[in-house]
């Protein structure tokens, strides 16, 4: 199992480049791979980080008011159509111009004509601030975070433990939840800090550590993701599998950890006699391939964007099936 989690990585990634270099499917001779759909290695490569990354954090105002503002909002629905509604109506998503008022009545509008608002993947408690539905409360949940000045002080933190403390502050947002968060602010000229300090495992990936290590691993599940994170040539290497990164860049924490929730659902096919801890046996998500182009921008600050078109708005299509299971399975589950 621990050379599986190797092994997949670099399939995983040869799969991420033959796409990005436009050959035709199928992209890898691995036939798990072929048939369910697992994310991409790198975090920010998948469609939603880069929505994100693209139309929702280096789209617009630059502010950091307002970059964070948008990021939070995007990021507690997680889902790429329920954005482009409320651009659609309401048109620049600013916090300068917000209205409770009105960005309700959108969402609500497209609650009662059946669309969903929330990712199929983003499953969290719905704070409670005394709205009827989900969604207002969480507009009200914003608007506590904003008018008590969560962006100066994600800012003012010092660290990306600090800011994580921040968010973690704040009703119905637990530790998973709050490192999500930070790691996607983190990506905006907002905030300048080292996605290497600190990792927080959710619940898939300590399935996947168990998996490959047994029950030793119970309670150093960071530790051991660092371990992954520090030591990821050395296995490639020994394994004698290419894997160049992302453009070059390493494998960050944020990486080795939903690495561990992809291996997991990999080992349910390639290794069902390994018990993990949630007992699952089965992956419930089957590869499906789109015919739009994959986009590929990542944060100007990383240096690695040389070559590569920041995809305008009309790159992304608004068939809202494409989106529904864009995260993996259960990341956000049960935190």
């Amino acid at each position: 199992m621990f050379d599986t989690y190797w092994r997949f990585a670099a399939a995983r990634q040869a799969l991420y480049g033959a796409r990005l270099q436009g050959r035709a499917a199928p992209w890898t001779r691995d036939p798990i791979l072929r048939r369910y759909r697992f994310t991409n290695c790198y975090r920010a490569a998948d469609r939603v980080s880069q929505f994100l990354i693209s139309q929702v954090i280096y789209q617009g105002p630059q502010d950091p008011g307002d970059v964070v503002f948008r990021t939070l909002l995007f990021k507690v629905f997680n889902r790429i159509p329920t954005w482009q509604r409320l651009e659609a109506v309401l048109g620049e998503v600013s916090w300068q111009e917000y209205d409770h008022a009105r960005y309700e009545r959108v969402l609500t509008a497209a609650f009662q004509s059946g669309e969903r608002l929330y990712s199929a993947a983003y499953v969290v408690p719905p704070p409670r601030f005394g709205e009827s539905r989900k969604h207002a409360n969480h507009l009200r949940l914003l608007e506590l975070m904003m008018s008590t000045g969560v962006a100066e002080k994600v800012r003012s933190a010092g660290s990306l433990r600090g800011a994580f403390e921040v968010l973690r502050s704040y009703p119905a947002i637990g530790d998973f939840l709050a490192y999500q968060y930070v790691i996607d602010l983190n990506y905006s000229p907002a905030l300048e800090y080292d996605e290497m300090e600190f990792v927080v495992p959710g619940p898939g990936a300590r399935d996947g550590i168990r998996k490959c290590f047994g029950r030793s691993a119970d309670g150093i599940e960071a530790d051991v993701i660092r371990y992954m994170a520090d030591h990821q040539e050395e296995h490639f290497t020994r394994l004698r599998l290419p894997f160049g990164g992302l453009r070059g860049r390493r494998l960050q924490l944020i990486d080795c950890q939903n690495l561990f929730c992809e291996v997991d659902k990999y080992a349910r096919v390639a290794h069902p006699d390994v018990q993990g801890i949630s007992g699952r046996t089965r992956i419930k998500q089957s590869f499906r391939p789109v015919a739009e182009p994959v986009p590929a921008w990542f944060p100007p600050k990383w240096g690695i964007n040389a070559g590569l078109t920041k995809p305008s708005p009309r790159h992304w299509p608004t068939t809202a099936h494409l989106y529904d299971t864009d995260a993996p399975e259960d990341l956000f589950r049960d935190h």
